[in-house]
């Protein structure tokens, strides 16, 4: 069957993210919006994935655990995994590897912890914009052991991606998807880097604000719709 997904989208607590991004909100909005699945990815944390599950459970939407990493090159990855439990101890993982700058919500923006029902746990006080210690050389040899899969995120962005900051698609990494921004030249990408026709192309908002959050226009064809069936997908290649 195919299902419609937005796989990049960010909670409050990414501190560019805005404060009606809820849990709670995002997954009414996507909801309401006609999606079947969706991804929480904020910036180098899951802490706000539990919330968001939750709130999935409740509603009847399939929300699957995930984080936009940054890794020491700054290139910006999508990490899915299966399991909550998984998500939450990868975020522990990364949390140690990023550099201990505190926030700044004045400059940055609140990086709010929230739980299901919209009350405020508190704050995120690291900096959660900053590149981790995460080479992206060791990252696909890294997400098994938690039961996940990572693909680079926005790569036709002239930051933060892995063409941008690397000229080329590495075919060593054996990446087996890769994302585009919605306004991308998917054409063009693929005549100029030919690996990507082997490659699940994924297309996601990269929503920080509510009313970013489009219709639903792209779908994957999934067996099952679930975490565990998602990532079983994404692993394949084309």
């Amino acid at each position: 069957m195919n299902f419609f997904y937005d796989l990049h989208l960010h909670s409050c607590l990414s501190p560019c993210g805005d404060q009606d991004m809820t849990p709670y909100n995002l997954v009414h909005m996507a909801q309401l919006l006609g999606y079947d699945l969706i991804a929480l990815t904020d910036h180098n944390t899951t802490r706000n994935c539990r919330a968001a599950l939750e709130v999935g459970k409740a509603s009847g939407m399939t929300v699957i655990p995930g984080m936009e990493l940054c890794t020491a090159e700054e290139i910006h990855m999508i990490c899915l995994f299966e399991a909550l439990e998984s998500a939450e101890q990868f975020g522990a993982f990364v949390r140690e590897r990023i550099p201990p700058v505190s926030n700044r919500p004045e400059v940055f923006g609140a990086q709010l912890l929230m739980d299901a029902e919209d009350r405020v746990l508190g704050e995120e006080e690291l900096l959660l914009v900053t590149a981790s210690s995460i080479s992206i050389e060791d990252l696909p040899d890294l997400m098994p052991a938690y039961g996940g899969i990572c693909y680079p995120a926005h790569i036709d962005r002239a930051s933060y991606s892995i063409i941008s900051s690397l000229g080329v698609f590495p075919e060593h990494l054996c990446f087996s998807a890769a994302e585009i921004s919605p306004l991308g030249n998917r054409q063009k990408l693929i005549e100029q880097h030919p690996v990507l026709n082997q490659l699940r192309l994924i297309t996601s908002s990269d929503a920080h604000h509510l009313e970013h959050m489009p219709d639903p226009t792209h779908q994957i064809a999934l067996d099952e719709l679930s975490a565990a069936c998602l990532i079983r997908t994404l692993r394949q290649t084309v």
